[in-house]
């Protein structure tokens, strides 16, 4: 297979677009687009191109932000109101003086301080929010609804706050089934619907806990460190899960009913981001960080991608083009990705601005961008 590979990348300040050529060598950036806002996460539709982001937060007011066209024009389906349109409201003046007005009243004001992710499943597109709650929209982002089966779980009381907040920042669905969903909550764990979304099961059961010692001082007995920071499927491998979490990288061979820890070989139970190969279930790299407390960047400040070709099984560092000294930058949890290419394109951003990038699956890196600003998630959008 060979596409039109675009990077999607969502910063603290727009949406940038990073354009390849056939060879996924040579790269063309564009963008900030909408309105700067701060986009958490960018997602696109092979089939049709279009592109969505979410973003905004206390200050912006927060919506869902979609492109037809290839990023040329944009329009905002807005969800709260933020306290820019408090202030326009309360100053009529000043509003005049920069030619602007408050927005229109958004459904969820009150409810929603900021997006945090997206997802599709069938007809349906999804967002994660801050308060964590899940909403859907079934016309291409235009309008929205809570997923109230969520946010009605009996456990709903003992979800704690990660250090972000209580967020909802993972949303992986099943292409072949889109009542299967799974959603990750910083810090409550995982849940997953099979019916739509009607009800869902918190699935945090850690299947060999007792043959694994970790590095850090929470004691969960038998279930997963519910910090989860990310969750991916394995495409075309039924329930094959993988996730990174607070306290370890992990491995589901059932739809996280049960999870294996595979952070055997790695040199840090802590990190955010993890993807897996596209046409292969058992190939997946992930970014450790030195720890939580200890500054979260590479071990031994050297920059790293860790790739396993065995499920997690083993792990080899893959650093090739990569800064290997001094090198003290962040990979933020939605910050990495794989294209659809048959020698799998991986790319992933940093908190300083740059995007890297390999088109042989990891054994070399390259510099494909820079600069940019705090760099919050890379999606890809491949088509034909």
């Amino acid at each position: 297979m060979r596409g039109h590979v675009t990077v999607l990348v969502g910063t603290g300040k727009g949406v940038f677009l990073l354009e390849g050529d056939a060879e996924r060598s040579a790269w063309d950036v564009r963008g900030p687009f909408c309105d700067g806002w701060p986009i958490n996460h960018v997602i696109g539709d092979p089939d049709t191109g279009t592109i969505w982001a979410a973003g905004g937060g206390e200050w912006h007011g927060v919506g869902v932000w979609r492109s037809d066209d290839n990023g040329a024009s944009w329009t905002l389906s807005r969800l709260a109101n933020g306290k820019f349109d408090d202030w326009l409201a309360a100053d009529p003046e000043f509003a005049a003086r920069i030619n602007q007005q408050p927005a229109p009243a958004a459904p969820f004001t009150g409810r929603i301080n900021a997006l945090w992710s997206l997802g599709r499943a069938g007809g349906t597109l999804y967002a994660g929010t801050k308060p964590a709650a899940l909403y859907a929209s079934t016309d291409r982002g235009e309008s929205w609804a809570c997923v109230q089966g969520l946010s009605d779980h009996p456990s709903g009381d003992s979800w704690e706050p990660g250090a972000a907040g209580l967020v909802l920042h993972s949303i992986v669905a099943d292409p072949g089934d889109p009542a299967k969903l799974w959603v990750g909550i910083s810090a409550a764990g995982v849940f997953a619907t099979e019916n739509g979304g009607a009800t869902w099961e918190r699935r945090n059961r850690r299947s060999n806990a007792d043959v694994i010692e970790h590095d850090h001082h929470h004691d969960h007995g038998p279930d997963v460190g519910l910090c989860v920071h990310n969750i991916v499927r394995a495409p075309q491998s039924g329930d094959l899960l993988y996730q990174q979490n607070h306290h370890g990288v992990y491995r589901s061979l059932d739809g996280g009913r049960n999870w294996q820890d595979i952070q055997t070989g790695l040199p840090s139970s802590f990190g955010f981001p993890i993807a897996v190969h596209p046409h292969d279930p058992e190939t997946l790299w992930t970014f450790p960080l030195n720890g939580d407390s200890a500054g979260r960047y590479p071990p031994d400040a050297s920059a790293a991608i860790w790739r396993s070709r065995d499920g997690g099984q083993s792990w080899q560092p893959m650093q090739d083009g990569l800064p290997v000294k001094n090198c003290f930058f962040t990979v933020l949890r939605q910050a990495m990705s794989t294209d659809q290419e048959t020698s799998a394109g991986v790319y992933f951003g940093t908190n300083t601005g740059s995007i890297f990038a390999s088109n042989n699956a990891g054994d070399s890196w390259s510099e494909i961008a820079r600069h940019l600003p705090m760099v919050a998630s890379v999606e890809t959008l491949t088509r034909s």
